[in-house]
């Protein structure tokens, strides 16, 4: 039996086989949960198909998230294959890569407006058309960086997407609170993966990390997987509006 068995869940954001989307697929799944995946463009459908399909996943849904009839129509197929659903896993960013080096002070209005979009307003906009089809004791969960809360070179507006994606997540668990739905974040250490790598600096940073952090190393992608099993659990029924950290401990160092 598995903790997750009869569940069904989708996941917006798998990349490729490094994305920390992609293990908590494979966490969830081995829990019994049945998957659903989104994917944006051919070059990401040939990357993400084969990925979902290994778990037998059947419903692999083009969305790209800046669109709100993609969105529609995502959620409209989920509720006609499944009728409902238990858990939704957000792990979309997006910022264009000028953006993430430099001064912050040198962002266009143009990939600011981009970066809050798709890397915060998504969570709204999904949540929005899986709200009517989730059931009592569903969980909605986003993936989030400690960018949102302190100054890191180079990280510049995706910090402050996603300290508007934290908010967001707290308003959104108000709301859906009384329906029996819960919302939550996991701020995940800096993980090597195919959007982290863009960031200017990045391995640095695990460096930093990794000497700094009480635990004195940097979290793998499957520690991070496993705090985003326990939310999509009964285990974590009494959890909702948190901003869960795995980062080693590395949040709680002042100097």
């Amino acid at each position: 039996m598995g903790l997750l068995d009869g569940k069904r869940g989708i996941i917006f954001g798998v990349a490729n086989e490094r994305s920390i989307a992609w293990a908590i697929a494979q966490k969830l799944h081995n829990e019994g949960m049945e998957l659903a995946f989104t994917y944006v463009g051919k070059t990401l459908e040939s990357r993400v198909r084969p990925l979902a399909e290994s778990l037998g996943a059947t419903l692999i849904l083009p969305c790209d998230v800046t669109d709100d009839s993609d969105i529609k129509s995502v959620f409209e197929t989920v509720k006609r294959e499944w009728g409902s659903l238990d858990t939704l896993v957000h792990s979309v960013a997006f910022a264009n890569k000028e953006e993430l080096k430099g001064d912050f002070i040198d962002t266009s209005r143009e990939g600011f407006a981009l970066a809050l979009d798709i890397s915060a307003y998504s969570l709204v906009a999904i949540a929005r058309e899986a709200v009517p089809i989730m059931k009592e004791g569903s969980t909605i969960i986003s993936m989030t960086y400690y960018g949102s809360v302190k100054v890191f070179p180079n990280y510049n507006v995706m910090g402050v997407a996603k300290a508007a994606l934290e908010a967001s997540s707290r308003y959104l668990a108000a709301d859906l609170g009384p329906r029996g739905i819960r919302v939550n974040a996991i701020s995940a250490g800096p993980v090597k993966t195919l959007a982290a790598m863009g960031i200017s600096g990045f391995n640095a940073l695990l460096n930093i990390v990794a000497e700094k952090a009480p635990l004195k190393k940097n979290v793998t992608q499957e520690e991070v997987a496993s705090t985003a099993l326990y939310l999509a659990s009964p285990l974590s029924s009494g959890v909702t509006g948190e901003v869960i950290y795995v980062d080693s401990g590395y949040n709680i160092i002042g100097a």
